[in-house]
């Protein structure tokens, strides 16, 4: 690092962080315009579930392609381009007129981030050479995350509810344009001192085996678990999952090699990652459609809500490198696993009438530090594990695991929703003499069921029954949603115990968090 470099790595960090925060919010803002939506677009269950995914899959998809390409052609020149496409398809997704534009947007938009993402860290790797300043600095790195998902629902509530759905994506051309010039104007430009050849078989092969799987997922309450359908993309997922091992394996340069699963640090880690934000991106498509489709809360007072979460995870990320610098990430990691178990499992326990500012909020907070206990140390467990010449790979498979681990628990959490929403709701609406066709329809999301409820006469005895019955079909599938990542947190929490080394980490091990 030469000394320009070095007087204004702090001034690096805060451009970089930039560059972090225009990512997650786009992910963040959208959540809270999910029932909104659903009015407007007609969009079902399924279709909520894919304007959510249809980023994430994408972006995980391309994370590894994104870390490659800029280990090749420079960081800060790749990073400069896709920040540019992110701005276009910005503005493609404020002008999509139906579902079909919009998830063409939010697909184009997660694959332009995925070459901002990886990038963001292995600059900061190199910039902060001193370990206990590294440390700091990607406490900062993952704080901004925190950051984006406070300002994402309150603004992007704010926005929907005094203009029309698409400006809640015109809120990135402003962050594009300062992110860009930053950029252009402090971050040094670096490549790999040995960059490897671009292998556009293994991205093919093992973006279509998520693809699959995610689509196989989301689609599987509609079309039936056992439905051809369904198992075929399963069991193709599978095949290309294991086709793309044995491939990579045979590579002399993979574009990610596999053998590195074999250390217990970076696998541990990685599994880590992937299961917090699993339960993370489910519990908030989850939540934010409790908020304002159950409390009867406006996009903007459901935005107001989440601060919480929010504010404890700005707080508590940097808490989780310090204490695994003083305890090991074996225990922090694990504990924060395991937290986070108890507050899914208290979550599935509240009732639609359930206070705020008591079990709702309480519950919010404690997932909150249990998941600021698990990034930093995870993500150094990782990224020790990588040669030098493996930093932009490492990164990528940093937010790869991430991304994957989101978008799976919005597809997971989602569909179990959906298995139980979807036929007791029909059951709650069978008195009312509708159609098949109308059921159907009624069926699709909690909004058109709600709309349904609403042409009842609220005089009769009849609305409170039905009423009735439609909130319990969501409140099933809520619970039942965080009952499954509860039990996923708690599992993941025993095993990394087992799994993650015993020793404490030295500094120069968490350099990394």
């Amino acid at each position: 690092m030469n000394r320009a470099t070095k007087d204004r790595r702090w001034l690096i960090l805060l451009v970089l962080c930039v560059t972090v925060f225009l990512v997650v919010v786009d992910n963040t803002i959208v959540n809270v315009a999910l029932p909104t939506l659903s009015e407007r677009l007609k969009a079902t269950d399924s279709d909520l579930q894919w304007i959510v995914d249809g980023y994430s899959l994408p972006f995980a998809g391309l994370l590894l392609a994104g870390g490659s390409l800029s280990d090749r052609y420079g960081r800060r020149r790749v990073m400069q381009t896709a920040i540019l496409a992110f701005g276009l398809f910005s503005l493609l997704a404020a002008r999509s007129t139906n579902i079909s534009e919009l998830l063409v947007a939010r697909a184009l938009l997660g694959a332009a981030a995925a070459f901002i993402f990886p990038a963001t860290l292995s600059l900061l790797t190199m910039t902060f050479e001193d370990p206990s300043e590294r440390a700091k600095a990607f406490g900062f790195w993952g704080a901004t995350s925190g950051v984006a998902v406070a300002f994402g629902p309150i603004v992007g509530g704010a926005l929907i509810t005094h203009y029309w759905y698409g400006s809640i994506f015109l809120v990135n051309i402003p962050i594009v344009l300062i992110a860009f010039f930053s950029v252009a104007a402090v971050v040094p430009e670096s490549k790999a001192p040995r960059p490897k050849r671009f292998d556009w078989v293994a991205l093919l092969v093992g973006s279509a085996a998520i693809t699959f799987l995610v689509f196989a997922i989301i689609e599987g309450p509609t079309w039936g678990w056992r439905s051809e359908s369904t198992l075929g993309l399963l069991a193709s997922s599978v095949l290309l999952f294991l086709g793309s091992v044995l491939y990579e394996l045979r590579r002399d340069e993979p574009l990610l090699d596999v053998r590195v699963f074999a250390n217990r640090g970076f696998s541990a880690g990685a599994a880590s990652i992937a299961t917090s934000f699993f339960c993370l991106f489910g519990f908030i498509f989850l939540v934010t459609q409790y908020f304002q489709l159950i409390k009867g809360y406006t996009a903007f007072s459901a935005g107001v809500h989440t601060l919480p979460f929010a504010f404890v995870t700005v707080i508590a990320t940097p808490l989780g490198a310090t204490l695994a610098l003083r305890f090991g990430a074996r225990y922090v990691v694990s504990i924060g696993l395991l937290i986070m178990g108890v507050a899914l499992m208290w979550m599935a326990n509240i009732s639609a009438t359930a206070h705020y500012l008591g079990p709702v909020i309480g519950s919010m907070v404690v997932l909150a530090v249990g998941f600021s206990l698990i990034t930093a140390p995870s993500t150094a467990a990782i990224m020790k594990s990588l040669r030098p010449e493996q930093i932009g790979a490492g990164a990528a498979v940093n937010e790869t695991t991430r991304e994957i681990g989101g978008t799976l628990g919005v597809a997971v959490f989602g569909s179990v929703f959906s298995s139980l929403f979807t036929p007791q709701v029909r059951m709650a609406l069978s008195d009312l003499g509708l159609s098949h066709h109308q059921l159907d329809s009624a069926q699709g999301s909690m909004q058109s069921a709600l709309a349904v409820v609403a042409r009842v006469p609220h005089a009769s005895p009849l609305f409170v029954e039905v009423n009735r019955g439609v909130t319990s079909a969501f409140m099933n599938g809520f619970h039942r949603g965080c009952m499954v990542g509860a039990i996923a947190t708690t599992l993941m929490g025993l095993s990394v115990f087992r799994f993650l080394p015993k020793e404490a980490a030295r500094k120069e091990e968490l350099v990394l968090a």
